[in-house]
């Protein structure tokens, strides 16, 4: 059975609209051309798919096989390539609760178009993501409810001697699927393996993936704490793998901002390095459309190409130890920076004509109702007044906290650098008991005058409620940057 190791994602991280696109932001039948340019010309063998929104394409399946024919024949939808979908969370997402049952009705659709296409029983979907995993529960109830009420009704009668709804319009297939928890929390992702383990329980499974959040943790714990986690997860995931007999397949959630993963082209061999024992990596946006094509096929084709390891060796307790001064340290500063950041990222361009999946809000179930937004919004905005968001909460650490940070974070000092690459050192929005340990970090640092000039123009624009040509040069320092948020 082939695990997918490049799984292009729809996060809007990108500055540039691809060269399909008729708007800058994505709609549905983008989007379906999209999966196409990531499986035909990029070289990504998987695409998850957002089931939420009222742009999302429930037939994605059969559009692809019908306008893509001849490529589809050649390169299996199932085998080959694979559609993985990111389904609503019930327990969290209450508003778009009945979207997760459409979606696993549509399982058995998709699997109808293939077989009509194929001649034979591939299921083209059969695995889908759980957002913001918090108990086994969660997992097994998406499992059991495709098993039991999505295929199960097929063997029921109408009424008595009467025929059965399979009997009536036709088998309902695949039988079962692979639910793929995602971990998005410090507490859930450190629980992981317990949570997936117990989920496994009784189960009769060859493999199962866990994915890892990557994003979302680093907004709300900050940049090492969002590594640390990951290193950590993994650790115990390799453990469990062990103990169980059952092969587990990581994915990392990774963008092209040092803040988010620092997954770019160029950097492959980095983070891959920072993540040995994770099998696959998000291809997001801007990695896919703010670089150049040939750039990206060949650094999916290293990730396609290269094999995992062990994961790394870690303390713990040492981690945590460091995590939780740290976090603290970076949640205060937030806290003060959230007008900001609130007022910056109502100008950041949107990509997607939908609405993307929720999130954890940042810190708004833990700190005096906070809100802040997504992810990319929320970096873009700390990117576009000249703070990268990498460097807040670092002045809570000593030296002996740095100097195991460099030796657990592989490449904390190369995040750092690229990160203060665009630091604005006139701004000032910086943290005064931040400014100290930046200097440390700026002996040899020349600031990018073209970038000072842009969030010089974006700063003086929003502390004089300036709003004219504001977007205009969020998207200007973003391109020096090839990436959004």
């Amino acid at each position: 059975m082939k695990i997918p190791k490049c799984m292009s994602t729809q996060h809007p991280d990108n500055v540039c609209p691809p060269f399909f696109a008729a708007h800058t932001e994505l709609g549905g039948e983008d989007e379906v051309q999209e999966a196409y340019y990531a499986f035909s010309h990029l070289g990504c063998d998987e695409q998850m798919w957002d089931c939420e929104g009222k742009e999302v394409d429930s037939f994605v399946v059969k559009k692809l096989l019908t306008k893509y024919e001849s490529f589809f024949r050649e390169n299996r939808l199932g085998e080959n390539l694979f559609i993985t979908l990111r389904v609503p969370n019930p327990t969290v997402e209450k508003g778009e609760a009945k979207i997760l049952l459409e979606t696993l009705d549509s399982i058995p659709r998709s699997f109808d178009a293939a077989k009509l296409f194929y001649q034979d029983d591939t299921s083209p979907i059969f695995e889908v993501i759980l957002p913001m995993t918090a108990s086994s529960e969660c997992i097994d109830r998406i499992y059991r409810y495709y098993c039991d009420f999505v295929v199960g009704k097929q063997h029921k009668s109408f009424r008595e001697k009467d025929i059965t709804i399979a009997e009536w319009i036709g088998e309902f297939k695949p039988e079962k699927i692979n639910v793929i928890p995602l971990f998005e929390d410090w507490e859930h992702m450190l629980d992981a393996h317990n949570i997936t383990g117990a989920y496994l329980q009784n189960k009769k499974v060859e493999y199962q993936r866990v994915f890892l959040a990557r994003s979302d943790p680093a907004m709300n714990y900050g940049l090492v704490s969002a590594v640390l986690l990951n290193k950590i997860a993994l650790q115990k995931l390799q453990k469990l793998s062990e103990e169980i007999d059952v092969k587990i397949y990581p994915i990392v959630g990774v963008g092209s901002a040092p803040f988010r993963g620092n997954l770019k082209p160029q950097t492959v061999e980095r983070v891959t390095k920072e993540y040995p024992s994770a099998h696959t990596f998000t291809i997001q946006s801007a990695f896919k459309y703010d670089n150049p094509p040939a750039e990206v096929r060949e650094a999916i084709r290293k990730l396609q190409e290269r094999k995992t390891s062990l994961p790394q060796e870690i303390d713990e307790e040492k981690c945590l130890r460091v995590m939780r001064k740290y976090s603290d340290e970076y949640v205060s500063q937030i806290v003060k920076l959230a007008p900001m950041i609130n007022k910056v990222a109502k100008y950041i361009p949107g990509r997607r004509k939908r609405k993307l999946h929720i999130g954890l809000f940042g810190y708004s179930r833990s700190i005096g109702g906070i809100t802040l937004p997504r992810a990319i919004a929320f970096t873009a905005a700390l990117y576009s007044i000249g703070l990268p968001p990498e460097i807040l909460g670092l002045n809570a650490l000593d030296d002996n906290d740095f100097q195991f940070i460099k030796e657990v974070y592989v490449n904390f000092e190369n995040d750092l650098r690229d990160a203060i690459g665009y630091f604005n050192p006139d701004i000032a929005f910086l943290p005064q008991n931040l400014k100290a340990r930046v200097v440390d970090f700026l002996s040899d640092f020349q600031p990018d005058e073209e970038y000072r000039e842009v969030t010089n123009y974006i700063a003086t624009s929003l502390k004089e409620d300036k709003a004219k040509e504001l977007e205009e040069h969020i998207l200007r320092a973003a391109s020096l940057r090839k990436f959004l948020g």
